[in-house]
């Protein structure tokens, strides 16, 4: 029966809810008001987080670990270390093939999306909750971005959060274009490479602006698993991922059909993998500089060297092949200011990456005499004087010649071209073994340096670097030099941080005593020991063995170019037949005529011009090799002439009383300094 409308035309009463939807209601207004205020939370989150974020141009200098790029004189790429950033590549540098290949693979709807993906977020919940699997929901451009940039790796709750808010922080910045753009350019493709352009050079061995669809398509799959899909690690896995990246830009209506049937992934040319070995021993010595050349800086830099691709891969192969089984060998050789050209430190840098160009001390042997003779020729001697091969014992020490032989009389050219100990020994001791020693610290030898007599024979030990650095200073006249292996750093969009300036050298001894060594280091390989390194033009050069065959030297010089060769073993034990003249000397020549092989012949300046004190006419006469030819002094300085002893003009009569002065020296101390002996069959010394 139907209720009657109440009296005085009234609204009809509303019937209280059921219990049951006076609950949804409360539920339903709890929960709009709790997203409102998460959703204004989130607002206000993303808008702090975006308010902190860096400027557009700050993103991209920041960058994760500092990059160097180090290169050869001629601008070839020798080994890049840390991440390889390569050079940044505005959005429209990027090709839009590779753009298009990014976005199809990665963020399908990255155009249209807040920095998430909701579609995504519940495609991954609805496949989980039906199927039962955990679905590893595919993260956006823009959140990889935010991870790549600020965060880690985890896969936290937490990291997600700050990832999302981020992500959306970038969004609400940054336009779709410059985020694109800053991932492009940051995101890791394996091998060492962040960044399209970085990916491009590694792989293909050409800039990024440069790329191919196959090739954009390869770069683009390799985002998922870099260091399994990248092509230094499997070229197949990172052409079969190709495909699949291929095969979604077509069915995205990105490419064509045609244009994607036209892809042949076997075409891909891909660059080869640049050597690290031998070169390596040259960055190692080289980079540690850069603390010296540069300030504070975590930005990517290209370091310009004065390494030469050719003569170091010459280098590696003569040493390679010269040296004795069982043995090491090292080579460094530097142009006429220094610059390092070559530089090899042992027989493989992977097997043994200790350098033994500039870490390894050992005993030169005869090389040593380079500071003996220089310092003699110093002193006043030249190549023509006559010495005398003969045995001898200086404080209780008697060295002898290695092939147990003494000459007799010869000049000091020979004596050095034939590695004559006892000379070496002689001139020593006459000049005085400190004068030695200040010789070699003068050349740059920075090791200790004992001057005991056996020193001449090169018992000190020395680093290679520092023996090549002597010779070159030779080569240049008596000038010093400063080994140095970087000409220029530079950042990677061209600003200049460093440029060598050529140094002023200073003149270490005088001309005509490096036109002296000169002319006997020649000999030295025309008629010597050194004559394994002869290459057709003029070569000057020494040898050295040590004891036991344990250490072998040749270093030289030729058409401006200075060259030094060691060979040993690194436990110090005796190598069967290892001599300076043999194996080390060997390699020095096979070496060389590469080195010199575009240079112009240069003959030696070896015209010793003597200075104007061992000219005058005093001192010509002193030169004399008649021993009653000597003169000396009284004890008030006067000059005496032996010949003319008894013909003084007398006395004036007035002074007749006077006391007759002494005589001017004992006939004992005329034997002693004019070098006459008893014996009549002795030779004399050299005189004065």
């Amino acid at each position: 029966m139907r209720r009657s409308a109440p009296s005085g035309g009234g609204k009809p009463e509303k019937v209280p809810p059921s219990g049951w939807r006076k609950w949804l209601r409360r539920m339903f207004l709890w929960g709009f008001s709790l997203a409102l205020l998460a959703v204004a939370a989130l607002a206000v989150a993303v808008g702090l987080a975006a308010q902190s974020l860096p400027g557009f141009d700050e993103m991209k200098s920041n960058q994760a670990g500092q990059m160097i790029v180090v290169r050869a004189r001629d601008g070839t790429e020798l080994v890049s270390l840390g991440p390889s950033y390569g050079k940044w590549l505005s959005y429209d540098q990027i090709p839009a093939v590779m753009r298009d290949a990014m976005v199809s693979v990665e963020d399908r709807r990255f155009r249209s999306h807040i920095g998430i993906d909701p579609i995504g977020l519940a495609r991954a919940g609805y496949v989980s909750a039906t199927t039962g699997k955990s679905v590893r929901a595919t993260s956006t451009i823009t959140q990889q971005l935010a991870r790549t940039v600020f965060l880690n790796n985890s896969r936290s709750l937490v990291r997600k959060g700050r990832e999302a808010i981020l992500a959306m922080a970038l969004e609400w910045k940054f336009s779709k274009e410059q985020i694109l753009e800053l991932y492009l350019n940051k995101v890791y493709f394996g091998g060492g490479a962040y960044g399209v352009d970085a990916a491009s050079r590694k792989f293909f061995g050409h800039p990024g602006t440069e790329m191919s669809l196959s090739e954009a398509a390869i770069v683009a799959g390799l985002v998922k698993a870099p260091s399994h899909y990248a092509p230094t690690a499997d070229k197949e896995a990172a052409v079969g991922r190709a495909g699949v990246v291929l095969s979604l830009m077509e069915s995205q209506g990105v490419v064509s059909s045609a244009d994607a049937a036209a892809v042949d992934f076997s075409k891909v040319k891909f660059a080869a993998e640049s050597g690290q070995n031998s070169v390596r021993y040259f960055t190692d010595w080289a980079l540690p500089q850069l603390d010296l050349l540069l300030g504070e800086t975590s930005e990517p830099i290209e370091v310009w060297t004065t390494l030469d691709v050719g003569m170091q891969r010459a280098a590696t192969e003569a040493i390679r092949n010269q040296v004795p089984a069982g043995a090491q060998g090292a080579l460094v050789s530097m142009d006429r200011d220094g610059a390092v050209l070559a530089l090899v430190g042992g027989t493989d840098y992977v097997s043994s990456n200790y350098n033994r160009a500039v870490n390894s001390v050992r005993q030169p042997g005869s090389a040593w005499k380079l500071f003996v003779y220089l310092a003699a020729l110093e002193a006043g001697y030249t190549p023509n004087d006559k010495v005398v091969d003969e045995p001898v014992t200086i404080e209780g020490w008697s060295p002898r010649n290695s092939g147990g032989t003494y000459a007799g009389e010869i000049d000091v050219r020979t004596a050095f071209a034939y590695s004559k100990n006892t000379v070496a020994a002689q001139l020593g001791n006459e000049v005085g073994f400190s004068a030695v020693a200040g010789m070699a610290r003068r050349f740059g030898i920075t090791t200790p340096i004992s001057t005991v007599p056996s020193m001449v024979l090169g018992t000190n030990e020395v680093r290679l670097i520092d023996m090549t650095r002597a010779f070159a200073s030779v080569s240049a006249k008596g000038q010093a030099l400063e080994p140095y292996g970087i000409t220029k750093i530079e950042t990677t969009d061209g600003r200049v941080l460093y440029e060598r300036k050529q140094a002023s050298n200073a003149m270490l001894v005088p001309a005509y005593v490096a036109a002296g060594i000169t002319d006997m280091l020649q000999s030295a390989v025309s008629i010597g020991t050194g004559r394994a390194a002869q290459i057709g033009r003029p070569v000057a050069g020494k040898t050295g063995t040590t004891t036991s065959n344990k250490d072998g030297w040749f270093l030289g010089f030729s058409s401006g170019i200075t060259t030094g060769v060691w060979m040993g073993r690194d436990d110090d034990k005796p190598v069967p037949g290892l001599q300076g003249g043999t194996a080390p000397a060997r390699a020095f020549a096979a070496y060389m005529g590469v080195a010199v092989k575009g240079r112009p012949v240069e003959q030696f300046d070896t015209q010793v011009t003597l200075p104007a004190w061992q000219l005058e006419p005093d001192d010509e006469a002193n030169l004399g090799t008649n021993p009653e030819d000597y003169y000396y002094v009284d004890e008030q300085g006067n000059l005496i002439d032996p010949a003319r002893k008894g013909q003084e003009p007398q006395p004036d009569p007035q002074e007749a009383d006077q006391a007759a002065p002494p005589p001017a020296a004992s006939e004992d101390f005329l034997d002693q300094a004019t070098g006459r002996r008893s014996d009549p069959q002795a030779k004399p010394g050299r005189p004065g």
